[in-house]
């Protein structure tokens, strides 16, 4: 279980920022010497994925990470004011993201495009930087066709809701497409109409709220009794479904140990992706909602979901934030107390994941500022969880100090059941890499922690100057 330890607010991390953002710069540094898609990396098979031996490589599956890439050089510029990450950002994502606006195979519009198109449009709003009306309102426009893109990949379900399909085809419904929602989300509030056949309306917010529902109802676990390893906030990773009727069959994992196993990371899709949504709930007025069941149940489901997963998060984790790749992974027999105490990222039997720890954190913190005016004891101690987490981020053994090393966040997990991971030599697992979402999100919820220090917010959803109302 999570230890909350003495940080009593996001001010105290202050002493760790100071040294990150001087850290991130050498990695993306680094990571700027890839020539295009990278010296190291295969532009035939992608962009940069994760590390092997500390120099970035590609590893083509879906083409999912390249928004991490040129979005980690916004963030940098948006903590520190360097206008070199705000032009290389800017210019990456004009030369090569235009081809994922358009991706109509992938569940990945959450991540590639709001990482760039999102952060740029974020940026020019708060006044960041000075951007022309044509370039606001080309941002305007790919915001809202990747939304519209990410709405059309749509399966419908035997009660009445369904889900945007991930790649694996109709009939599989993955964790991680939760914070694809906010795709939809954004294009929804730039007012965008999408239209099917004959011009029939498709609602960008439905669809939204019908993916939620899904998720939570199949892919997430309350412990009701659905089946025998119904522990509540345990999470599969996929919910296949027959696609002749729409009904659901069983759940699955591609990355996790076994469905009834909690794949960590998708876990921490799932707490993000709900504490988020309901930021974004708070922005819609009553007409937006009532259509659709009305706010109250919306919220209660999206509440539930994110309370219930970040609880088993904080109760399955090691003391200092940091979680095995999957709370079920065999070798965690062999090390009695696993969750009692630090994570061993050097053990023998099973790695760490520090990208789930950079995602999972900033989910605990969001949900906490979510519950402050309703519930203040919970929302401490989601805050709590949070901020420890993020501190042990911060520093040695997960943050790497090494100026050769391309990546930020070490030891992170891609595809363990694949065995795609390093494995250095003289270990028995993979340890010592790093992953782009895992040193992104960390990014990400560094950059979150320094705004709630300073009173202010970061969203996209909301007021433009960012304010913490």
């Amino acid at each position: 279980m999570i230890d909350p330890g003495t940080l009593r607010n996001a001010k105290d991390l202050k002493p760790h920022l100071d040294r990150f953002w001087s850290v991130s710069a050498t990695a993306l540094d680094q990571l700027d010497q890839l020539d295009q898609l990278g010296q190291d990396a295969d532009p035939s098979t992608g962009a940069p994925v994760f590390t092997v031996d500390g120099r970035y490589t590609s590893r083509g599956w879906t083409e999912w990470t390249q928004g991490f890439q040129f979005g980690s050089a916004l963030l940098q510029f948006d903590a520190t004011g360097e206008e070199r990450f705000l032009e290389s950002g800017r210019a990456d994502t004009l030369a090569h993201m235009p081809v994922h606006l358009t991706h109509v195979g992938v569940h990945d519009h959450g991540f590639n495009n709001l990482s760039t198109y999102g952060n740029l449009w974020r940026l020019a709003r708060e006044g960041r930087f000075e951007a022309s009306a044509a370039e606001l309102a080309g941002w305007e426009l790919a915001l809202k066709v990747s939304g519209a893109v990410q709405a059309v990949r749509w399966s419908s379900t035997a009660d009445g809701d369904g889900f945007i399909y991930s790649f694996n085809g109709p009939h599989s419904l993955f964790a991680d497409t939760i914070r694809s929602l906010r795709s939809l989300a954004l294009a929804h509030q730039l007012g965008h109409r999408l239209l099917g056949e004959h011009d029939e309306p498709i609602g960008l917010l439905q669809r939204l709220i019908a993916h939620a529902r899904t998720t939570a109802r199949y892919n997430v676990y309350f412990g009701e009794g659905r089946d025998r390893y119904d522990v509540r906030g345990r999470v599969a990773h996929e919910s296949l479904f027959n696609t002749n009727d729409g009904r659901y069959r069983c759940a699955s994992t591609q990355q996790g140990y076994s469905p009834y196993t909690t794949w960590t990371r998708g876990l921490a899709w799932i707490m993000l992706g709900y504490a988020e949504l309901l930021e974004f709930l708070d922005t819609l007025d009553e007409p937006d909602l009532d259509p659709l069941g009305g706010r109250q149940p919306i919220a209660e489901m999206m509440l539930e979901t994110a309370r219930a997963s970040c609880d088993y998060y904080i109760e399955s984790t090691p003391s200092d934030g940091i979680p095995y790749w999957d709370t079920g992974a065999p070798g965690l027999a062999r090390m009695p107390g696993h969750a009692d105490r630090p994570a061993e990222h050097d053990n023998d039997h099973e790695p760490v994941d520090s990208s789930a720890a950079a995602i999972a954190c900033q989910g605990l913190l969001r949900l906490g500022r979510v519950l402050e005016p309703s519930d203040p004891d919970a929302s401490h101690r989601y805050t709590q969880a949070g901020l420890a987490t993020l501190a042990t981020l911060l520093e040695e053994p997960y943050l790497s100090t090494d100026p050769k090393h391309q990546g930020l966040l070490l030891h992170a997990v891609y595809h363990r059941p694949n065995g795609w991971d390093h494995v250095p030599k003289g270990s028995m697992i993979p340890r010592g890499e790093s992953c782009l979402w895992g040193d992104y999100h960390l990014r990400e919820a560094a950059l979150y922690v320094a705004r709630l220090a300073e009173g202010r917010d970061l969203t996209f959803f909301g007021a433009d100057t960012g304010d913490a109302s």
